[in-house]
């Protein structure tokens, strides 16, 4: 029997194979980085990202937002007690004002935060994180114008740290509730700064170099619901208005 010849115009050599061929080829060139990327995708780094930002009816809430929020209430922790200590140890009229602006300052703010954290949801500390804490403890055990000293360099430095932090959550926050927070912060902090400057104890130069180092973060307290926050409020008899920074207030060491 003689062998049958080849059967001509079929398998994948044929012209219109190779230009099968050529086209499977190309869609698998096209569809594994797509592939291969999904698969190198982390779900849990997604989820993370996506969770940041929540929507608010008054705007989206960032990550910054909500420790700018925790971070207003834990100022009125631990300035408005040191407020009341300046009321109490400091030695000059100056320091003594010091201490009222602080008092009248963060809680008129304390109220406020605790408003918009209700609003927003952010769960809210209930004491001062550690840092805040060793800063009143060095403050209770201070006397005389060591006290002074300690009282104006300790709250200064830590009124200068958030200074700029307050600024920028006000040029970057998409919520109306944050950024009118951030305006009375701000009111607030500048106050602060001002009155301190006022009593003639800060170091400026010990103030520059502090404010240069790098501070190792000291993280929040555990939070607690926001309606379970406790208003931090001064005592009885101090509530007076703060009253204003005036050339007498800027006495220093040693005035009467």
């Amino acid at each position: 029997m003689r062998p049958r010849p080849p059967i001509r115009g079929r398998g994948i050599f044929t012209g219109t194979g190779l230009i099968i061929t050529g086209l499977a080829a190309t869609a698998a060139a096209l569809l594994f980085p797509l592939w291969s990327y999904a698969g190198r995708q982390n779900p849990a780094a997604a989820n993370v990202l996506s969770a940041q930002t929540v929507t608010t009816p008054y705007g989206p809430l960032s990550a910054q937002d909500r420790d700018f929020i925790t971070k207003v209430r834990l100022a009125g922790l631990w300035e408005l007690p040191a407020g009341q200590l300046a009321e109490r140890k400091g030695t000059t009229p100056a320091l003594r004002t010091a201490g009222q602006h602080l008092i009248d300052g963060h809680a008129s703010l304390d109220a406020h935060v605790r408003t918009v954290a209700t609003q927003l949801g952010v769960p809210l500390p209930n004491e001062p994180n550690q840092q805040q804490k060793q800063w009143l403890a060095t403050l209770e055990s201070a006397r005389g114008q060591d006290f002074d000293r300690r009282f104006a360099g300790i709250l200064r430095l830590a009124h200068g740290r958030v200074f700029s932090q307050v600024a920028q959550v006000r040029a970057g926050t998409q919520n109306s509730l944050v950024r009118d927070l951030a305006d009375d912060a701000n009111t607030t902090v500048l106050d602060h700064i001002k009155i301190l400057e006022a009593t003639g104890y800060v170091d400026f130069a010990a103030l520059s170099r502090d404010l240069a180092a790098s501070a190792t973060p000291v993280p929040p307290p555990p939070a607690a619901d926001p309606s379970a926050a406790v208003p931090v409020v001064p005592a009885p008899g101090e509530t007076s208005p703060p009253p204003p920074v005036t050339a007498g207030a800027a006495a220093g060491p040693g005035s009467p």
